[in-house]
């Protein structure tokens, strides 16, 4: 499909259009109660939120990223293939519930039928590189999607930058796709932030997953943008999803059993809430993703020094949460014992 209008004009119009679709869909489902039938969060010792919530987020966002890729960019039908696979076996999961194993097994399938079916000309060795950070990407989305408008952020965000970075000129159509899952985001947003009337889902946070580790990668092996473009864009997700995965396997613990130790949760654990700690993340993926578009017309010594410097300084945020949060945990245990204390 080829649209007549310049490329950064076609992604507004994409971008709207996909918002308004995706903000639709959610407010029916809503309105109609179909929300709470599909799929409902109930909360838990681990969660953040106190009122049972629908999960049906990925119902607005999916079908708007498979329909653009189909209509906008067909040669990615197999990108829109596994995107929909994926939407389908995670939303069994959130209505019933499925083993690790079988979910890691879907995850892995359509993974490796993308790297299979379309190789980048590197060693064997890169392209299992590139698709474990892939499916890393596939399951720290779902990870990440605990607090308030936090997912849908790093979603609007990070299409965001793929837009920029894939228009004008260099890739139009994963430019265009790019900026209708950004569009969908935005609409989702709507119904997602503090107070949260619904939330992503794993039918939506996995296919978003994948779809940020595709759609970098289709990018990268068609000569768009370099290898570290897509995890400097996602890098708030990466780092922070990262890091506690590591901590959790270094105590011994199953890293996929749900949990509240993400720099995200801490945040609001201590105090920050929803908004304030959505709204902090956001200015971090603003400069994160504006970090990355600048960065790709300078040379490339230069783009590694950027990519090194804003890990150290995404290492040192974390560092500032983790020292809250000890004083956090130790004016706790300090109210715990005087409370136990006998008066």
């Amino acid at each position: 499909m080829h649209l007549p209008i310049s490329s950064p004009l076609s992604a507004v119009w994409i971008a709207l259009a996909s918002g308004v679709l995706c903000a639709a869909i959610l407010a029916f489902l809503l309105k109609s109660g179909l929300a709470w039938r599909l799929a409902t969060d109930i909360p838990n010792e681990r969660s953040l939120h106190v009122r049972p919530t629908p999960r049906v987020g990925g119902w607005g966002l999916v079908p708007v990223a498979v329909l653009a890729i189909l209509l906008l960019a067909p040669s990615l039908w197999l990108t829109a293939l596994g995107t929909a696979f994926l939407a389908a076996v995670s939303q069994i999961d959130d209505r019933r519930g499925l083993p690790a194993r079988v979910r890691f097994a879907a995850h892995f399938l359509a993974v490796l039928t993308l790297i299979v079916v379309y190789p980048a000309p590197v060693a064997w060795w890169c392209l299992g590189g590139l698709a474990f950070l892939m499916l890393w990407l596939v399951n720290l989305y779902n990870f990440m999607d605990g607090a308030d408008g936090l997912a849908g952020g790093m979603a609007l965000f990070g299409f965001g930058a793929y837009a920029v970075a894939a228009l004008p000129g260099r890739m139009p159509e994963l430019g265009w796709v790019s900026a209708a899952i950004a569009g969908a985001a935005a609409g989702f947003l709507l119904f997602n932030f503090h107070p949260a009337k619904l939330f992503l889902g794993d039918a939506g946070s996995i296919p978003i997953g994948f779809l940020a580790g595709a759609l970098g990668y289709w990018g990268w092996r068609s000569g768009g943008w370099p290898v570290w473009f897509p995890v400097l864009v996602f890098s708030p997700f990466i780092g922070d999803a990262s890091v506690t995965l590591i901590r959790r396997l270094l105590r011994g613990e199953k890293f996929w059993q749900a949990h509240r130790e993400h720099y995200y949760q801490r945040m609001v654990r201590v105090g920050t809430g929803h908004a304030v700690t959505a709204l902090a993340w956001y200015l971090v993926m603003l400069a994160g993703t504006v970090l990355a578009v600048w960065a790709l017309d300078r040379s490339t010594p230069l783009q590694w020094g950027l990519v090194a410097g804003w890990t150290v300084v995404l290492a040192l945020m974390g560092a500032a949460i983790d020292a809250r949060w000890r004083a956090f945990q130790s004016l706790d245990r300090k109210t715990e014992v005087d409370a136990d204390a006998p008066q």
